[in-house]
């Protein structure tokens, strides 16, 4: 097996503003997986260190060592493949390129999706939330009415930053009654300061509320003290953390995840413990949302995934397209996209 690695910049059309800093620009490792009978597979590493800690040049390394294992291992099962690899290198970001071209490969190889290879029904639709980052009432205001202008159920706000009170209420103003309205706080309040703010928030209606604080026991402790459902995103990634039981519903990543097989596995210990699944990105390539939306679409999710991310970046807004508030899933053979060269 020969893999093939190239870097491409993904630009924001606009700076997105989070709790860990402001984002111009994603950096992503695009790879081509080509097996001895020539059939190509196509994945991405989407790794973000500002969020998940992961620097691009330990995901670099990580490509090259799978290079190496993968070029001796001939034509052998996914499977073996990709635990070859994690032998290697345990990094998820840099897997889920490997795990991605492996599944876009299969579904080359058998004429089928991605979504018709995990599941034998799947939705053709996957609805989606809008993500509000202005830092501004005027700007959240009109941000969240062209949500509601677009078609789009569900809209979420990042919070932990600035004048939260003054936008949450402003974007369910300019969203109407009937707007889902999620908050996402990346984590960036402590327990106290979480039960006030969501508190203080909840008036406004709000769906659920995204990673307020980091931490199993930190989030216990926010839930047993709030009504309103709570969301585990990047506390995911802790051991234990999936059957821990302390959230009510559990964001999955692709690239957080380490790929399409390990998400799917994820989804499936959480609903066992019944919280509620739902996909996002963390601002990921095509090929990374193409992924996500045949996991979300196979799962058959009912949370709106955050997945409407590619229309953030400049050039993007024809791929993957989001129609009143819905995300088609591909039907084309594998991943069903292409990354753009």
């Amino acid at each position: 097996m020969d893999l093939r690695v190239r870097q491409a910049t993904l630009r924001f059309a606009t700076p997105m503003a989070t709790a860990f800093g402001e984002l111009t620009r994603r950096d992503i490792f695009v790879v081509t997986l080509m097996g001895p009978d020539g059939l190509a597979g196509h994945g991405e590493a989407a790794p973000l260190e500002a969020y998940d800690g992961v620097p691009a040049a330990a995901v670099a390394a990580a490509l090259r060592a799978y290079g190496d294992v993968l070029r001796d291992a001939g034509d052998a099962p996914g499977g073996e493949l990709l635990e070859a690899c994690r032998a290697v290198a345990d990094l998820p970001q840099a897997l889920a390129a490997v795990d991605l071209a492996l599944w876009d490969r299969a579904g080359r190889r058998e004429g089928l999706s991605v979504a018709g290879l995990i599941a034998d029904e799947w939705s053709d639709t996957v609805a989606v939330n809008a993500t509000i980052g202005a830092t501004d009432r005027a700007g959240a205001a009109e941000a969240a009415l062209r949500a509601r202008r677009s078609g789009y159920g569900c809209i979420k706000v990042k919070v932990g930053a600035g004048d939260d009170a003054g936008r949450v209420a402003a974007v369910r103003a300019a969203a109407g009654p009937q707007m889902e309205l999620r908050l996402d706080a990346n984590g960036a309040w402590t327990v106290d300061e979480a039960v006030r703010a969501i508190e203080a928030l909840a008036p406004a209606g709000l769906e659920l509320v995204e990673e307020p604080v980091h931490g199993v026991a930190a989030m216990r402790a926010v839930r047993e003290r709030v009504a309103v459902r709570v969301a585990m995103d990047e506390t995911a990634a802790q051991a234990g953390a999936l059957t821990a039981s302390v959230a009510d519903a559990v964001c999955l990543k692709i690239s957080r995840c380490g790929g399409i097989s390990a998400l799917l596995a994820q989804a499936a210990l959480v609903r066992a413990t019944g919280a509620e699944v739902y996909v996002a990105s963390s601002f990921d390539g095509p090929l990374g949302i193409a992924a996500g939306l045949h996991c979300a679409a196979a799962l058959r999710c009912q949370a709106a995934c955050g997945l409407a991310t590619l229309e953030l970046f400049e050039g993007m807004d024809d791929v993957l397209p989001v129609r009143r508030g819905a995300m088609a899933v591909p039907t084309g053979p594998g991943l069903g996209v292409e990354f753009p060269a």
